[in-house]
């Protein structure tokens, strides 16, 4: 029987331990050859395979998600952050190797042995690759001389004391995730630090506010050290410098994929210490192609040239479809001018190109049709820009990018070129021959038409006015509302009442409901499929409603906002024409019956969310306060496309208002208790509808709702505190979700707080990376809500989490309290097994033992109002 156990031990051992992977530790500081290294070899690691002395750098194979590109890169230990990578346009996969040899390093890609990425040949052989602390990676012969070096090839990263010689550049990566080389370059001259943008100049160090110029000599170097950064010449003398606060022991410059160079001081809340270009408008395509950029505090406002305007992909385009921007300088482009005519169109005065001022014009005291001259004959040149005091000619080249309206600027004039087709061209010849032989034939018969014409006009005329007469005395009120709309700057398209009524098919298919009106589909003239919605509510606030939508949407565009495409003001119709989101409000497919939103597109939907309400508080001319932030206000498309709706409720702020005193509104539920108190209210109570927002779409279900709970009893392990679980228990209970998402983070349980239709596709800190913001956003006190900037920059990972503050959420037992009162008074059924989480009493993390609180006294009516 013994010898038979040992045989069957042998044969498992023989079968199983050759498939068993085991993760291989982490070097320090050095390492020799032959080595080799994944990242599935040091899975455990997370690809790290080499520390610093100290371990304030580590070399490694990693990918950041969603993305699965596997990068060999250098990563400052604290921050997480990427300072090199050695295969920026060949990433890798989980299994292909890098490998160390006496010869140098190279990455192989595993399935076809091709080289991915290598150093060059040396004259000695390696002894060891190293890593310093300041984040250079070293190979050095068997006399420790140096055969290669990291920092020598930086990427689009610069750390401290690394320094950068002329000719050499940094290059934008093209998104945070792709590693690969993007549009923007920011090159060392021996004049300057320069940024590019397809070889055009947008930015120079020494031109920027905070830089001081300190000599004439020649530029040798860049570098960045604790105090500031430095221009530097052959002999170490600062040419250029920028001083920066304070001294800080790390610093990181970083050339973003938006081409803005950035140094900041993590982990100090990841402060912004210098930014170049600092203003968004000074950026190549902040507004994408031929898009115009408007300068505001905060950023940008963007939108389209003059005889411009958005299509379907947010591109500008002529808003005559006869004409078309020319493409790129090439011979089929050439031939494709022959059947075509060369136009311009002109922007008006104010307007100016991100490049002008960084380059000299083509021609010096020149009239404006040479200039257009010129243009017309270079196939490169896309548009020109006239000098009217100077009679400079500045030519666009190539490429186009976005412009800027300067309204200081009114000295040059700006004329992009679009083509005329050979179509067009031709039926305007034949309209002139055929005019030509007609009026002759015709001018008798006209001048009889035109004397008849102005016959009739003039009775028309005069039974009209009396007319008109007769309708002012009887509606004045009337009348005064209509030129009242009228008079609303930045109106967009003007609908009639019969239009709307023929692209709803009399108004048949209803689409929702939304704050004072009903929204029907409708299909325009062109195709377009549209958004109408029919405002019920006439009295004063249905006026200042729509006045309110019409002045407030028709100049906002933002990629996260509805856009307003229209309006109908007539007699006593009031209509908005909005654009049309095909998949309906997050209220109903994310607790509708449809497929279960997964969570990276909960995650894009959070974050789409954020953005576009970030942008109404701090983006726009006027801050706005949506008042109104529900599920039912955030609509999707097919695409997942996030974009707020119903401004019906928003109020404007001017820009030196932090907060307004105004009477309640919004929905029930959904309220900051800043509105029951009748505080002062600012944009912190959007904040504040955001978070439970927020809560329902980590849940799948409203906040006050029936739903699955399943918890596990735990006990005590016989090893220190740490708690062991039973199998989990499932019950279906009617909970006040916010406090129970209070419950479960203060005990670090977020995986119960998952909507249970996800089956474990989400991971525990997912969960609490939103449930942690969602409370910090549900803040009693408003000034410990952060703003919603704040909010985007925790979502997207670019600021640290915050930390919800206990004394400042238990007002949420008193809701709950309240709700359970409600419950009994109506003697509702659905209410009476209501069940909060058991540790709500508990002592610790808890004021139920508080004996009073001023919201003790408010009616859950008013707390929450109907569900």
């Amino acid at each position: 029987m013994g010898c038979f156990s040992f045989s069957f031990f042998f044969f498992i051992c023989c079968v199983f331990l050759p498939s068993l992977t085991f993760s291989a530790s982490i070097s320090w500081h050095s390492i020799s050859p032959d080595f080799t290294a994944s990242h599935f070899q040091f899975k455990d690691t997370r690809g790290a395979f080499l520390r610093s002395q100290n371990g304030t750098f580590i070399a490694t194979i990693d990918a950041r998600p969603p993305s699965f590109k596997y990068y060999f890169s250098i990563v400052h230990s604290d921050t997480n952050i990427r300072i090199w990578s050695a295969n920026r346009n060949t990433p890798m996969s989980s299994s292909d190797k890098l490998s160390l040899t006496v010869g140098g390093l190279i990455v192989t890609n595993q399935q076809t042995g091709q080289p991915l990425w290598s150093t060059p040949q040396f004259n000695s052989h390696i002894s060891a690759m190293q890593l310093s602390e300041t984040g250079n990676l070293v190979l050095v012969d068997a006399g420790n001389n140096t055969l290669w070096e990291s920092f020598a090839l930086p990427t689009d990263t610069i750390v401290m004391e690394q320094r950068i010689p002329i000719g050499k550049s940094l290059q934008s990566t093209v998104t945070d995730e792709d590693m690969s080389v993007g549009d923007y370059r920011l090159e060392v001259t021996d004049r300057d630090v320069v940024l590019q943008w397809n070889k055009m100049n947008y930015w120079k160090l020494s031109k920027d506010p905070k830089a001081v110029r300190n000599s004439n000599k020649a530029v040798s170097l860049m570098v960045m050290n604790g105090t500031g950064l430095y221009l530097l010449a052959s002999d170490n003398s600062t040419v250029v410098q920028v001083a920066l606060n304070g001294s800080a022991s790390f610093r990181i410059g970083k050339f973003g994929p938006d081409g803005r160079f950035s140094i900041v001081t993590p982990p100090r809340n990841w402060e912004v210490e210098f930014a170049g270009p600092f203003e968004a408008c000074d950026l190549p395509l902040y507004c994408k192609e031929i898009g115009l950029c408007r300068r505001k505090p905060l950023g940008g406002i963007c939108s389209c040239l003059p005889e411009f305007s958005h299509q379907n992909n947010g591109d500008c385009m002529p808003v005559n479809s006869s004409l078309s921007l020319p493409s790129a300088c090439t011979a089929a482009r050439n031939g494709s001018q022959l059947n075509s005519s060369i136009s311009y169109l002109k922007f008006g005065p104010g307007m100016d190109y991100f490049a002008n001022n960084f380059k000299e014009p083509v021609e010096n005291n020149v009239t404006l049709s040479v200039c257009q001259d010129v243009c017309s004959r270079n196939c490169s040149c896309l548009g020109f820009f006239h000098e009217i005091s100077s009679g400079s000619c500045y030519l666009l080249e190539n490429h186009l990018g976005s412009f800027i309206l300067e309204d200081h600027n009114k000295d040059r004039l700006g004329y992009i070129k679009v083509l005329v087709g050979s179509s067009n061209i031709n039926q305007k010849q034949n309209l002139s021959v055929a005019a030509l032989v007609l009026i002759p034939l015709t001018a008798f018969l006209i001048l009889v038409v035109v004397f008849v014409i102005i016959a009739i006009l003039w009775l028309r005329k005069k039974r009209l006015s009396k007319t008109d007469t007769v309708k002012l005395d009887r509606s004045n009120s009337s009348s005064s509302a209509e030129l009242e709309m009228v008079s609303i700057p930045g109106l967009p398209r003007r609908f009639a009442y019969e239009e709307l009524a023929a692209a709803t098919e009399n108004f048949k298919t209803q689409i929702g409901r939304g704050g004072f009106g009903t929204v029907y589909r409708g299909t325009l003239s062109d195709k377009t499929v549209v958004a109408v919605k029919k405002i019920t509510s006439l009295g004063i606030q249905g006026k200042k409603e729509f006045c309110t939508e019409v002045s407030i949407i028709g100049n906002i565009h933002h990629a996260n906002l509805v856009r307003l495409k229209g309006f109908c003001a007539q007699g006593r119709q009031r209509f908005l024409v909005l654009e049309y989101m095909n998949r309906g409000s997050l209220g109903s497919t994310l607790f509708g019956n449809g497929p279960v939103l997964e969570w990276p597109e909960r995650l894009e939907i959070a974050i789409g969310t954020a953005r576009g309400l970030a942008y109404l508080h701090s983006g726009c001319e006027h801050r706005i306060i949506h008042c109104d932030v529900k599920p039912e206000n955030i609509l999707l498309n097919d695409n997942l496309q996030v974009k707020i709706s119903d401004f019906g409720l928003s109020k404007l702020l001017n820009p030196e208002q932090s907060f307004l005193f105004t009477t309640m509104r919004g929905t029930r539920g959904y309220l900051a208790p800043e509105w029951i108190m009748s505080s002062t209210i600012s944009d912190k109570a959007d904040v504040y509808s955001y978070g439970l927002v927020l809560l329902e779409i980590v849940r799948g279900r409203k906040n006050w709702s029936i739903q699955t709970w399943s918890h596990s009893t735990k006990t005590s392990s016989s090893e220190g505190n740490a708690p062991s679980s039973s199998p989990s228990v499932s019950e279906h209970r009617q909970i006040y979700f916010p406090l129970f998402a209070l419950e479960m983070h203060q005990q670090r349980r977020y995986l119960e707080l998952a909507d249970p239709r996800l089956e474990g596709r989400v991971t525990s800190e997912e969960v609490e990376k939103l449930v942690r913001i969602a409370l910090c956003c549900v803040h009693e006190d408003p000034a410990l809500r952060p703003s919603m900037a704040h909010v985007v920059g925790m979502l997207e990972g670019g600021l640290s989490l915050g930390e919800p503050r206990s004394e400042s959420l238990n007002f949420l037992r008193f809701y709950a309290q309240r709700f359970i009162e409600e419950s009994r008074m109506e003697g509702s059924n659905e209410l009476k097994d209501l069940g909060l989480y058991p540790d709500i009493n508990a002592t610790s993390n808890s004021a139920a033992g508080v004996s009073y609180n001023p919201m003790s006294c408010i009616s859950s009516q008013q707390l929450s109002g109907p569900r």
